[in-house]
């Protein structure tokens, strides 16, 4: 069995935002040259969320108003974890929510998406440096 590993890295000037990250974990399937396997994809942040669906505007709008609906950033002094000094209470239950990572099974060298699926990374504390990992293992 072989095994492959790469992080990408994104720094995100807003506090939130989804990233189509589909391309990038495709082309590490192509550099790991695993044709049948399992892939992946999490974010390696608490703040951070790596999650499959579809890629549409309206729907990340819609996931964007109801995660703020149900975590709020403001008031920050609404969040015990805040007052740590941080600022990022409903970045960590937004992330909880979206979830930390996904699984995707390789057939023939091609990621064996669902209709429409796509990977996606969303980030709920922009503003600094994070990774996200692709752990592939197959043959």
């Amino acid at each position: 069995m072989k095994s492959y590993r790469k992080e990408l890295w994104f720094n995100v000037p807003a506090r939130r935002e989804f990233i189509n990250i589909t391309y990038q974990v495709e082309e590490c399937l192509r550099e790991s040259r695993i044709k049948e396997g399992l892939a992946l994809v999490n974010a390696m942040h608490i703040t951070a969320s790596v999650f499959i669906n579809d890629d549409e505007s309206g729907l990340h709008h819609d996931y964007d108003k109801w995660l703020e609906k149900l975590a709020p950033h403001e008031p920050i002094s609404q969040y015990r974890h805040n007052r740590t000094g941080e600022d990022n209470g409903d970045a960590h239950l937004k992330s909880q929510v979206m979830g930390r990572e996904v699984v995707v099974a390789i057939t023939d060298g091609k990621l064996d998406f669902g209709t429409w699926e796509q990977i996606f990374y969303g980030e709920f504390d922009g503003r600094r440096r994070k990774r996200v990992l692709v752990k592939i293992i197959g043959e």
